[in-house]
């Protein structure tokens, strides 16, 4: 996690480590880069209601990052 102004980690995601993300990433990440805390995302996740589309394997949920990407308006 990269320092805030106030040298408290941020917990959101700089714009070159959004880019460098995988073809899809775990559910942590995705909650990450779009500032939401850990319980709130999964909750979205499980009602199927996250921001962007995830994939269920198994028990593990993955965010799709071209989804990610797009709703955070970073698409190429």
């Amino acid at each position: 996690m990269r320092k805030g102004e106030t040298g408290e980690q941020s917990k959101g995601m700089t714009r070159e480590e959004l880019l460098a993300l995988p073809a899809a990433v775990d559910l942590d990440t995705g909650n990450r880069a779009l500032g939401l805390g850990r319980s709130k995302g999964y909750a979205l996740a499980k009602r199927g209601e996250y921001p962007c589309k995830v994939l269920r394997l198994g028990k593990a949920y993955r965010v799709v990052t071209a989804d990610l990407l797009d709703l955070l308006g970073l698409a190429a």
